[in-house]
């Protein structure tokens, strides 16, 4: 029990941190994307609104703008980012979302393998139905939860907030003492009453049927390591569809976060923040499209990250056990 339980914490510590440094600039991108909304644009044009007259042509103006914002693909946006700032906003808190996402995949997979083998002892079983995947990954997300979703919050705040040049450090420094201290760090928890299922549906969906395909490699006579785990093309590809699935699936919830989490107060700090509020008010603002704004950036960087996080993972695992081996 002990040795599957390291295997899965160092490989996905490893692989974890690999795949978010590779796709960095995406994340940013998607997470800027994610961050606006029609909603801040016309609320921004309307308190600048004095009221009648020729402001409501410039009022007019400032919102048409704000929608062609809107209209930006993943590639347009990218180059005014560029355009703007430079290379440097692609790359802003690099550090701090590695660290953040090697500390979650190594602890959703330190809680999520120890269950899986309490539930083999206790239920006498090897074999895990996709219910049971289920339940018990909600359960490893929401284990991480208390380290890793402040390490969100401040990765959030480095890529969408107006900080000038402060230093990260300098960053949280100022969202622990102009915000809600320690408990504002905890923003878009509420979220994860949702998005606890997006890791469990995408692991539950990709060890499904991985279990699948390992059997029939088995029963068509492949012999060595490649009958007992994926290739790298297998594992990648297969990560890629089980992301693409968690992901649409919860997405609205995602983009909810990022806003609750990028802003620091809502509607002038006299509204307590509320996610499905937030999703309603997206809605009424522009329909789904509003809804799952951003979801090609956070497609593309989450289906290629999970992919190339699984790949390596398999790979590093295959090494780690390797080395434990021999080492006995």
């Amino acid at each position: 029990m002990t040795e599957s339980i390291t295997l899965e914490v160092l490989s996905a510590c490893a692989a974890g941190a690999f795949s978010a440094s590779a796709l960095y600039p995406l994340e940013v991108l998607k997470t800027k994307m994610q961050a606006e909304s029609k909603t801040t644009h016309n609320n921004d044009d309307n308190n600048e609104d004095g009221g009648g007259g020729d402001d409501d042509d410039e009022d007019k103006t400032q919102t048409d703008q704000a929608q062609k914002v809107k209209t930006l693909n993943m590639v347009e946006y990218a180059k005014q980012m560029y355009q703007k700032e430079g290379i440097t906003p692609f790359y802003a808190g690099i550090g701090t979302s590695a660290f953040q996402s090697s500390a979650e995949k190594a602890l959703y997979f330190f809680a999520y393998t120890a269950m899986k083998n309490i539930y083999s002892i206790l239920g006498k079983t090897k074999d895990m139905g996709s219910i049971a995947n289920l339940i018990l990954g909600c359960m490893a997300e929401w284990a991480h939860l208390p380290i890793t979703l402040p390490l969100d919050c401040w990765t959030t705040q480095i890529q969408t907030g107006n900080n000038g040049d402060k230093a990260p450090i300098a960053i949280l420094m100022t969202m622990l003492s102009e915000g809600d201290g320690i408990r504002g760090m905890y923003k878009g928890i509420q979220a994860y009453t949702v998005l606890c299922l997006k890791p469990a549906i995408q692991y539950t969906v990709y060890e499904q049927v991985k279990k699948i395909m390992l059997v029939r490699k088995r029963l068509s006579g492949a012999k060595g390591s490649l009958s007992e785990s994926l290739t790298t093309a297998e594992a990648f590809l297969l990560g890629m569809v089980a992301r693409t699935i968690a992901t649409i699936a919860v997405y609205p919830y995602l983009r909810a976060k990022v806003m609750l989490q990028s802003s620091k107060t809502l509607n002038g700090g006299n509204e307590k923040p509320n996610i499905p509020a937030m999703i309603m008010k997206m809605y009424v603002s522009g329909g789904l499209a509003e809804c799952f704004q951003g979801i090609g950036p956070e497609l593309t960087r989450g289906v290629f990250s999970a992919a190339l996080m699984l790949a390596c993972k398999e790979r590093i695992h295959d090494v780690v056990k390797k080395v434990l081996k021999a080492q006995k």
